[in-house]
């Protein structure tokens, strides 16, 4: 007797019905991306402490973000502009390709060569940055863009954000947990030959990520464009403009930027606190591990207090949280570090909890911003919206630190020694006690701020509210249906 073949479950346009298959795919994604990005927080330890670069780590810094300036905008007009027909989808194309890069590109970043000439030190750097940048933008420019296209309904686009969350936070909690206990030698300084090979077999780990998600990722969302002879070529000035005009768009990005201060800016100053303040840098993942409770707990109800209260609404909420636990981070406790790193971890709880209820959230937020932009427009422009989303979420990931360093380098934390090569060396173990108060006081402030501007981005610019995107959607659905 002939075994009976499981039908695929299909739904009204013939696409395999979206599920869970879905959502653990695209989270495999985001734990592809961070399996890469987890560790450009120990870039600044690893170019100050390892390299023995000091401050000119803050001016390479700057340097490279000239190269995001042009790479996340050109990139997302390839993509935008490339009509070739693909066997699945040009995002899923460009990923594959991106995923390959990433594994030499993030290991570049991390050649531990500290007896090098400072010139070298800066080949080195910018080369290797700009490697890394290049594919990592391959790779996470058309991912983001592809949560709008997986998908039109409000409540599966929530679920997928919130798995992007789940993806996100399991890609830096593995790193941030075992990394400390690699990276460190028993004195607390930074193992650098340690760091590059974490680097390389993360990016190897990323890829493996990537082609799950490539293969389990079903598209859904017909947005192919059928040129006629009198439709307008693609106008990156146009498309640019456009995205200055996109509220929703301008206010996400407000509020990553916002997000990635706290989490990239306060990273070297948190590091460095647990180093000389707290006194044990291996317990900093744990710690951080910790305050990732409250995401972890709300994210499986994202979809349905989404679906209840909207994106917009809980994430301004969440914003509150944030200003909340950072105002709490101000109360410090010098004489008895017991009694500080406690209510260190009591506020981190509070500022994660708000921090959770905006990231499970953002990505949806994002592809809601897309779909606005052609909405306003007639264009959707995924690519360049995504992209130029991606370079100002880059911009704060780079400056955040790059400032944070000359603030702290104002406050004592570059210090002792210079090489053969006029290298300034950190060497944590010689820092006084003042200057680790100083930096704690300096993480309290990071975190507020980027708190503050979470909700301004959320609260005050981004206007799609629950009313607001259920028009939107409806209109859309009916413009799509009238052009098919």
């Amino acid at each position: 007797m002939a075994k009976k073949v499981k039908e695929k479950a299909l739904d009204a346009n013939g696409f395999r019905k979206f599920g869970i298959r879905d959502s653990v795919a695209y989270a495999a994604g985001d734990l592809g991306c961070n399996m890469s990005f987890a560790l450009k927080g120990t870039m600044a330890l690893f170019w100050t402490q390892v390299m023995g670069m000091g401050l000119w780590y803050s001016l390479l810094l700057i340097i490279v973000q000239v190269w995001d300036a042009i790479n996340d905008p050109l990139i997302g007009t390839i993509v935008d502009s490339d009509k070739r027909k693909y066997k699945r989808n040009k995002f899923l194309q460009y990923i594959w390709v991106g995923s390959i890069g990433l594994i030499v590109g993030g290991a570049c970043c991390f050649l531990p060569f500290p007896s090098a000439p400072t010139w070298a030190k800066f080949i080195i750097f910018i080369a290797g940055y700009v490697i890394w940048d290049a594919f990592y933008t391959i790779a996470n420019v058309p991912y983001g863009s592809l949560l709008s296209l997986i998908s039109d309904d409000p409540a599966d686009r929530a679920s997928l954000s919130a798995w992007r969350s789940i993806g996100s936070m399991v890609g830096n909690m593995l790193p941030m947990v075992i990394l400390p206990f690699i990276i460190y030698n028993e004195d607390k300084s930074l193992n650098g030959p340690r760091v590059f090979l974490a680097a390389l077999i993360m990016g190897v780990l990323g890829f493996i990520c990537f082609q799950f998600m490539i293969k389990n990722t079903e598209i859904r969302v017909d947005t192919e464009i059928t040129l006629k002879e009198d439709q307008p070529k693609f106008n990156v000035f146009k498309a640019l403009g456009n995205f200055v005009k996109n509220r929703p768009a301008v206010g996400a990005t407000i509020a990553a930027m916002g997000m990635f201060i706290g989490m990239q800016g306060a990273a070297t100053a948190v590091s460095v606190v647990f180093q000389i303040y707290f006194k044990n840098p291996k317990i900093s993942g744990i710690v951080q591990l910790f305050a990732m409770i409250p995401i972890v707990f709300f994210t499986p109800l994202a979809r349905k207090m989404v679906t209840k209260y909207g994106k917009k609404e809980l994430s301004v909420v969440g914003a509150i949280c944030s200003i909340v636990g950072g105002l709490g981070l101000f109360i410090i406790t010098p004489d008895n570090t017991n009694m500080d790193l406690i209510i260190y971890i009591l506020c981190q709880l509070i500022y994660s909890l708000g921090l959770g209820i905006y990231s499970t959230v953002s990505w949806a937020m994002m592809g809601d911003a897309i779909d606005y932009n052609e909405w306003k427009t007639g264009n959707r422009e995924e690519g360049i919206v995504y992209s130029l989303h991606s370079f100002f979420r880059k911009l704060a990931q780079g400056v955040g630190p790059a400032v944070a360093l000359v603030i702290m380098n104002s406050l004592g934390y570059v210090n002792n020694t210079v090489d053969e090569f006029g290298n300034a060396s950190i060497d944590v173990t010689l820092l006084s006690w003042d200057v680790a108060v100083k930096l704690r006081v300096l993480v309290a402030v990071l975190f507020f701020v980027a708190a503050v501007l979470q909700f301004v981005g959320l609260g005050l610019v981004y206007n799609l509210d629950k009313k607001t995107l259920a028009k939107m959607n409806s209109e859309l659905q009916e413009r799509r249906a009238a052009n098919k």
